[in-house]
């Protein structure tokens, strides 16, 4: 049996033309093939303005830096995510403060962070853990109550909505990435998107050395070198021609793992609205990922554990506790979730996990 690895980038002729034209241009760099992606973009979620970046942790930073936020602020972040969220925030000089997930849906409580705002508090970074976001309705009003900007890390979550708008797009600034696992991807990279055309601007200045008409050795500000390059962008675009196909697949693999599934009671799935979500990964919750991962790879079936608890790695680790986070690490696992694996590769799959479990 052929390995069936966790997750795998899916590119073909299309974008392999694609790059080679750009090529053959004698242009590389970040161009006309940018702003043809980041159209695609702005279009695909419905925002205003999208600029891409190098990657999705620049995209988080940048978008905290264009909202004034460093040194001696505050901003709440969930325990469980992907470091990069955590990370982004204290490259600016800020302190991230961690707080508890629901278990319902693995995103921020929202009871806790109200609890955690404080007079140094400027923001709070919601993430979208899978495409599932919490209340955001509720979160607006939070933020508006306390005068807090909202950065949307939906990184994860690309053709996903809350009541019809598309998640990124609530908040102030949106933070998309397309790393090599994404549900589309140029490699690396990020997008970033706001309605808020000084967002934008600084935006731009940020990205390209602190100016914002880069044929003009001005710099108004300080920025950094986080621009993009249209051989990235010629793959961002053809993968987005593919990206409505592929959500609608991600959907019916999800569906298709639940009803495989659903008479296995150790394994659980974390309730989805598939009619807004597109899961980007199969997460179940099961007591022993760690046994089944072996049990699976065993059987050339790639899995990965959820990500650790941010409190609980070395350069996080304090005092605080936070129970959610720590039982969602210690009981997820993302199962194989390439959009171009066949019905019988789930079926295959689910039938090796039905088998671990009567075996015990």
């Amino acid at each position: 049996m052929k390995f069936i690895a966790q997750i795998e980038p899916w590119l073909d002729e299309k974008e392999e033309q694609a790059v080679s034209a750009v090529i053959k241009s004698g242009w590389i760099t970040e161009a006309q093939k940018t702003k043809e992606f980041e159209q695609m973009i702005a279009q695909f979620v419905d925002s205003k303005y999208t600029s891409v970046l190098s990657n999705g942790t620049v995209t988080l930073f940048v978008a905290l830096k264009a909202l004034g936020i460093g040194e001696g602020d505050e901003v709440i972040v969930p325990d469980f995510t992907m470091v990069a969220s955590a990370n982004a925030i204290g490259l600016t000089g800020a302190t991230p403060i961690f707080v508890d997930i629901r278990k319902e849906d693995l995103c921020l409580d929202l009871d806790e962070v109200e609890l955690k705002i404080t007079q140094n508090t400027k923001a709070i970074m919601p993430v979208a853990m899978n495409g599932r976001s919490p209340d955001m309705d509720r979160l607006l009003q939070i933020a508006k109550d306390h005068n807090l900007f909202i950065v949307e890390d939906a990184a994860q979550a690309l053709g996903c909505y809350y009541k019809g708008k598309h998640l990124g797009t609530l908040g102030n600034i949106g933070s998309f990435s397309f790393s090599t696992p994404k549900v589309i991807t140029t490699g690396q990279g990020g997008a970033l998107v706001t309605d808020d055309e000084n967002l934008f601007k600084r935006i731009t200045e940020l990205k390209d050395f602190g100016r914002i008409d880069r044929n003009t050795q001005d710099h108004d500000a300080i920025g950094y070198n986080f621009k993009f390059t249209d051989i990235l962008a010629a793959v961002g675009i053809e993968q987005m021609k593919k990206l409505e196909w592929r959500l609608k697949r991600k959907k019916e693999m999800f569906q298709l793992f639940k009803d495989q599934l659903k008479f296995v009671e150790q394994v659980k799935f974390v309730e989805t609205n598939l009619e807004e979500t597109s899961p980007w990964f199969i997460d179940i919750i099961v007591s022993d990922p760690l046994e089944l991962q072996k049990i699976l790879k065993e059987k050339q079936i790639g899995t990965r554990v959820f990500y650790p608890a941010i409190h609980t790695t070395k350069p996080y680790k304090g005092t605080e506790v936070f129970p959610n986070s720590l039982w969602a690490s210690e009981h997820g696992l993302w199962l194989p979730s390439s959009t171009f694996l066949k019905d019988s590769d789930i079926i295959d799959i689910c039938n090796a996990i039905k088998i671990f479990y009567e075996n015990r």
